[in-house]
């Protein structure tokens, strides 16, 4: 597989606070990567310093072989990143197809029947084509999940992000998403997910990074990274002892 997405020493800090410090990983194609810290360790810091909506004061970023470090957001989503919001962001007065039109025409650049037919899959694959001409506002939790999902997958990326796309579910809803996710994985899309709910993790991902203080302080297969003692300690508040 070859690297579609590149940092190299990426550091970001507002004052005192470090958000990205020196951090250098990479992607391969149709890998997926799972992201892991406590609250305020700079997961999400890491996903804007990706997509673009924040930059970095030093450092490069590569997608795809090109230097995106300077590229602003929307020239990055049309290049194939995609993104999901830990608090759904739908636009509430609009129907859930209609929400997935927007994605496709402004991310995608599809038009007319493509576009159509663009959206009518991504919402069945997201399970939510009984909900096609429902208001977004109207959506249960998971729905609104499924939305944003389907959002980016609307965008046709190369690589998607998701952001704690599973916090707030029941059991049996986030087994429902993760499966969803699982399927997407067939389709060859890169994956980058930030997720607290670690088996939904676990049930995924080839590779785990652990991020504390906006560094990478781990990077490694799954239950290895899960079971070192510096994982016990930082992420897991656990006595690296007991």
């Amino acid at each position: 597989m070859g690297e579609l997405l590149k940092l190299k020493a990426v550091c970001r800090a507002y004052g005192a606070v470090v958000v990205a410090d020196a951090q250098s990983w990479s992607l391969a194609e149709g890998e997926a990567l799972g992201v892991i810290g406590p609250n305020g360790a700079g997961k999400t810091s890491m996903f804007n310093l990706v997509t673009g909506t924040l930059a970095p004061q030093s450092g490069r970023i590569a997608f795809a072989g090109n230097d995106i470090t300077d590229w602003p957001a929307a020239r990055r989503c049309r290049v194939g990143m995609a993104r999901s919001f830990q608090v759904p962001q739908p636009f509430g007065g609009m129907t859930v197809f209609e929400n997935a039109l927007v994605a496709a025409t402004q991310g995608a650049g599809a038009r007319g029947a493509r576009a159509e037919t663009l959206c009518l899959d991504m919402l069945a694959r997201c399970g939510l084509m009984p909900k096609a001409n429902v208001l977004a506002r109207a959506l249960t939790l998971l729905e609104r999940k499924r939305l944003e999902l389907a959002r980016a997958l609307c965008t046709q990326p190369r690589l998607l992000l998701l952001d704690e796309i599973a916090g707030g579910l029941t059991d049996s809803e986030c087994h429902s998403l993760v499966q969803t996710i699982r399927d997407l994985r067939e389709t060859g899309v890169s994956i980058i997910w930030i997720e607290h709910v670690v088996h939904a993790l676990l049930a995924v991902v080839d590779r785990l990074i652990v991020v504390n203080f906006g560094r990478v302080i781990a990077d490694g297969a799954p239950q290895a990274i899960m079971a070192s003692r510096e994982v016990r300690e930082i992420y897991l508040g656990l006595d690296a002892d007991v």
